[in-house]
């Protein structure tokens, strides 16, 4: 989705995900972990190399299971290009999309020079 050039539609749909206040806070502690974040299906927390997506869980909601809106909230990141989610084994692991991170930063400090 973010190679290059990102068109105003994409932009507009990572804006409108990091426009509720949970997907921003969602977003903000996976960017300030250095690491990805897994849960299994079941909602089971396990370590991959840092915090776990109970972790996230706990951060936003205080619960340390993922629970079914925590869900939603990442599977709208996902869909806005904003996080990368990826099945391993029984676990999702989840990380902040580096090249959607860089093109809203490029945009927002230097607008002329989008495409």
């Amino acid at each position: 989705m973010y190679n290059g050039c990102v068109d105003i539609n994409q932009r507009a749909d990572a804006f409108k995900a990091l426009g509720d206040p949970t997907r921003l806070r969602i977003f903000e502690f996976l960017r300030a972990c250095s690491c990805e974040v897994t849960v299994g299906d079941s909602g089971e927390v396990r370590t991959v190399d840092g915090p776990t997506a109970g972790a996230v869980c706990c951060h936003v909601t205080g619960i340390d299971k993922v629970t079914s809106t925590i869900s939603f909230h990442l599977k709208e990141l996902r869909n806005a290009g904003l996080i990368r989610m990826e099945k391993r084994g029984k676990h999702m692991v989840c990380s902040v999309n580096r090249e959607a991170e860089r093109a809203l930063a490029d945009y927002l400090t230097d607008p002329a020079g989008c495409c």
